[in-house]
């Protein structure tokens, strides 16, 4: 690799604020805030929308679409494709 023109690849804690869980990884993110990690360590930390831990489809709590109904219903309402 070419010394200087990567970012820089470090320990950083994202935290998942929906499901007040954090876990601790090495990436290229960077932040201006701060937490203090279980071994006592100071990392960046990056606040996420969601993670696995509060994801539907990893929770299990995802919904399954009923696609061949909204189908049907849209060829009711519009008719089939090429029926002119």
């Amino acid at each position: 690799m070419k010394p200087g023109i990567h970012p820089a690849y470090g320990p950083v804690v994202f935290r998942d604020r929906a499901a007040d869980y954090a876990f601790l990884t090495r990436s290229t993110m960077t932040s201006d805030r701060t937490i203090d990690w279980e071994d006592g360590n100071t990392y960046p930390v990056v606040d996420v929308e969601i993670s696995n831990v509060s994801h539907p489809f990893y929770t299990g709590t995802a919904r399954v679409l009923d696609t061949a109904g909204r189908v049907e219903r849209f060829e009711r309402r519009y008719g089939r494709r090429g029926a002119v």
